[in-house]
C-alpha cells in the first residue's frame, strides 16, 4: 500500500501519521546500529593484524632464551704449505688471512710442522645425550675438535658422522661434564614464507655469540655446492665463522644451518644461504643412528628436458626429467624404465628438473617401493621401483674404479682425465665404440666443479679442436699457455646432451 509522506520542519521525509518522538527514536536506534557495525568491523581488522606476522619490537628475549644453546666450535689441525713452510690456517675471513698467505709463499722452505686452529658455530640439538650440529666444512680434517659454550666452558667433542654433500656433521660431547646445557627444537623449514622474520647467532670471525635478524629473501636456491641444494637464502647478516650457526624463526625453532654467503669483500652484503631443516634433520638422524647417511637410490643418468629434446618426444613443455643412461645393476633397470623415458612424477611427486628428482628420490627410505610416472613415445605409463641404497652404489664404483689403471690419466684444472678404454666403458656404460678424453674424477673446491663437470662427462673438443686421448688435451692446454687467453673452451658430452664449458687457465 503506498504511504504518503509529509516535509518535517528539518526538512526530513517522514511517514505521515508518526510523531516528531517516534521519528527522533527511530533514527538513534538506526545511529546505534552504525556505530555498532563500525565497531564490529574494527574489531575484525583488528584480529586479522593480530593474525599477521608483524616485526618484532625486540629480540631481546628470543636471543636471551637461544643463546645458551648456541655454540662455538674450535678444531686444531696439524698443517704446513705446499712449499714445506708452515703458516696459521686462520678461518676464512680472519683479517690476517692474506698476510699469512703472502708469508708462507715467501718463507723459507722448513720441515717443522705447526698446531693450527680454525673457528666456527654449532647448535645442541639434544642435551641429554649431548648431540651438536654444525656444518661438514667446519670440522673436516680436524685432528681435535672443541665445542666452546656461551659462558666460555670448552669440552671436548667426538665426530658422529658427516655428510659433505649437505656439508652437515654431528658431533657429542658427554653431557655430565657440565651442567644446564640448553638445546634448541627443529623447526620445519618448508613452512617457512619469503618475508618471514629470521634470526641467526653465531661466531663471526671469532667474535662469538653475535646475533643478527633479517627475513627469508628466497627459497630454493641452488649454488652449485652440491648434488642436493635447496637452500635458504636470507639477509640476516652472515659472515665467515658463522658457519654451522642456526637459522631460527620466531617461535626460536632452527630452520636452517648457515652455511655459506655469496660475497666479493669476505663480508656480509645481505646474501646468506642456510640449509633447510627438512633436510638437515633427516641427514642428522641418519648420522646419529647410523655414523652415515641411507640415501635412496634410483639408478638413473639424467638430464634437464630442453625445448628442442620436449619437441622431439612430442611433449607439450619442458617439465620432467630425461633418463640419458640407465645401468643394468640399478633398480631402475629392473623395473623396466628405459633410456629416452621422461620422469614426470616420482612417488606422486612432480619433478620438473634433474636436482629437484636427485633430491627427491634420497630423501626416500631405502627399499621403499614407489610409482614413477614416465612418458614413453608419446604416453604415459607408470613403473614401480624398489629404491636401493646410494651409498652402496657408491662404494661399488669407488672399488672399479681399480680397473682403469692401465688407462692413460692425467690431472688437469681440478679433473682426472683419462683415455677411454675397455675398462672405463664398462664402469661408466659407455658405447663399445666409445673413444676420446673421458672425466673419471673432478675436484670438489675446482672451478670444474662449480661449471657442473662430473665424472663420466666426456671432453670432444679443447679451444674448438677434436681431443681423441689425454696427450691431445695437454697439448692444446700448452699452445693456449703461450697465448694471452684466460680461459679454455672444452667441449664436453653428458648422456645425449653436449655444451660447452670455458675454464679459466689460472685453475
Amino acid at each position: 500500500m503506498y504511504t504518503p509522506y509529509r516535509i518535517s520542519r528539518d526538512h526530513r521525509t517522514t511517514p505521515v501519521g508518526r510523531s516528531d518522538q517516534q521519528v527522533k527514536a527511530a533514527s538513534r536506534s538506526g545511529q546505534y546500529v552504525v556505530m555498532g557495525l563500525v565497531v564490529l568491523a574494527a574489531l575484525i581488522l583488528s584480529s586479522l593484524n593480530a593474525m599477521a606476522k608483524a616485526a618484532p619490537e625486540s629480540f631481546a628475549d628470543l636471543a636471551e632464551k637461544l643463546s645458551p644453546a648456541v655454540v662455538n666450535i674450535s678444531t686444531t689441525q696439524t698443517v704446513r704449505n705446499d712449499r714445506g713452510g708452515v703458516f696459521p690456517q686462520l678461518p676464512p675471513g680472519h683479517p690476517f688471512e692474506d698476510f699469512f698467505k703472502d708469508f708462507g709463499r715467501k718463507g723459507k722452505e722448513g720441515q717443522r710442522e705447526r698446531k693450527a686452529t680454525s673457528l666456527g658455530s654449532g647448535f645442541v640439538i639434544d642435551a641429554k645425550q649431548g648431540y651438536v650440529i654444525t656444518n661438514n666444512h667446519v670440522i673436516d680434517g680436524a685432528d681435535e675438535i672443541h665445542v666452546i659454550f656461551q659462558d666460555g666452558d670448552k669440552l671436548n667433542a667426538e665426530l658422529v658422522g658427516t655428510d659433505p654433500k649437505t656439508d652437515v656433521a654431528v658431533l657429542k660431547i658427554d653431557p655430565s661434564e657440565k651442567k644446564g646445557i640448553k638445546d634448541v627444537d627443529w623447526g620445519n623449514s618448508d613452512k617457512a614464507r619469503v618475508g618471514d622474520w629470521v634470526m641467526a647467532i653465531g661466531n663471526p670471525f671469532g667474535l662469538g655469540g653475535t646475533v643478527t635478524a633479517g627475513i627469508i629473501s628466497a627459497r630454493g636456491r641452488d649454488i652449485r655446492s652440491g648434488p642436493y641444494d635447496d637452500y635458504i637464502q636470507t639477509d640476516a647478516s652472515i659472515n665467515k665463522g658463522n658457519s654451522g650457526g642456526p637459522l631460527f624463526n620466531m617461535d626460536g625453532d632452527v630452520i636452517g644451518i648457515n652455511t655459506a654467503i655469496f660475497s666479493q669483500s669476505g663480508g656480509s652484503i645481505g646474501i646468506g644461504f642456510a640449509i633447510p631443516s627438512q633436510m638437515a634433520k633427516s641427514v642428522a638422524e641418519q648420522l646419529i643412528e647410523f655414523g652415515q647417511t641411507k640415501r635412496g637410490w634410483l639408478g638413473v643418468v639424467i638430464q634437464n628436458v630442453t625445448e628442442e629434446l620436449a619437441e622431439g618426444l612430442g611433449l607439450k613443455n619442458t617439465d620432467g626429467v630425461l633418463v640419458a643412461g640407465v645401468p643394468e645393476d640399478g633398480p631402475a633397470f629392473k623395473a623396466g624404465i628405459k633410456a629416452g623415458d621422461v620422469i614426470l612424477k616420482f612417488d606422486g611427486k612432480t619433478v620438473s628438473e634433474t636436482r629437484e628428482l636427485s633430491r627427491v628420490v634420497a630423501e626416500t627410505d631405502v627399499g621403499a617401493s614407489v610409482e614413477v610416472e614416465l612418458w614413453r613415445n608419446g604416453e604415459q605409463i607408470t613403473k614401480t621401483v624398489k629404491l636401493g641404497e646410494l651409498e652402496k652404489a657408491e662404494t661399488k664404483m669407488a672399488k672399479a674404479t681399480g680397473d682403469v689403471d692401465d688407462a692413460p690419466t692425467a690431472d688437469i684444472m681440478g679433473m682426472t682425465l683419462a683415455t677411454v678404454n675397455d675398462a672405463l666403458r664398462q664402469q661408466f656404460k659407455l658405447a663399445d665404440d666409445a673413444k676420446g678424453v673421458l672425466v673419471i674424477d673432478v675436484d670438489p673446491n675446482s672451478e670444474a666443479a662449480e661449471k657442473d663437470i662430473r665424472p663420466g662427462d666426456q671432453i670432444l673438443e679443447v679451444q674448438l679442436k677434436p681431443v681423441s686421448d689425454v696427450s691431445d688435451v695437454k697439448a692444446s692446454l700448452k699452445e693456449i699457455e703461450s697465448t694471452d687467453r684466460k680461459s679454455v673452451l672444452m667441449l664436453t658430452r653428458r648422456g645425449l646432451s653436449s655444451r660447452f664449458v670455458a675454464l679459466s687457465t689460472e685453475s
